[in-house]
């Protein structure tokens, strides 16, 4: 492989810096090579005065919800105040009552419980999840 590139070495400045010849025909060009234009491949159709109209030229503002100009600039505007002002402020309300996904106020909060019980001097986890004393048994006779 080395030796392939020891035999390139004498031509290598040669095809860095030669410069590439560019050939132009200097002759006419002949009506069966010559490129065909467009008008040339597709004839324009008269449709008797009922073609496409371009929106833009009848309204250089189109926007593209309506042909009337009038309505076209009120449905733009809606429609950005709808998608711009309404996405961010249901979207911003939506993500600033989104659950807290880090931990960080259970976190907090534990260490208070922790803090807290300690200095009562309970366990930090009791065997009742309810206190009880506070829950309410029917009797016997009431089943």
């Amino acid at each position: 492989m080395l030796t392939r590139l020891v035999r390139i070495g004498p031509a290598l400045p040669r095809l860095l810096f030669n410069q590439q010849a560019r050939f132009v025909s200097q002759s006419k060009p002949s009506g069966a090579a010559g490129s065909a234009a467009v008008t040339q491949l597709h004839p324009a159709v008269d449709q008797g005065g009922h073609g496409e109209v371009d929106p833009y030229v009848k309204n250089p503002d189109f926007h593209g919800f309506s042909s009337d100009p009038h309505v076209d600039l009120w449905n733009m505007r809606m429609a950005f105040f709808c998608g711009i002002s309404v996405a961010l402020v249901i979207g911003g309300t939506f993500l600033a009552y989104l659950p807290d996904s880090g931990g960080l106020w259970a976190r907090r909060e534990a260490e208070r419980l922790i803090v807290q019980r300690e200095a009562e001097g309970l366990p930090l986890i009791s065997e009742n999840y309810y206190d009880p004393s506070k829950i309410v048994l029917p009797t016997a006779g009431e089943e």
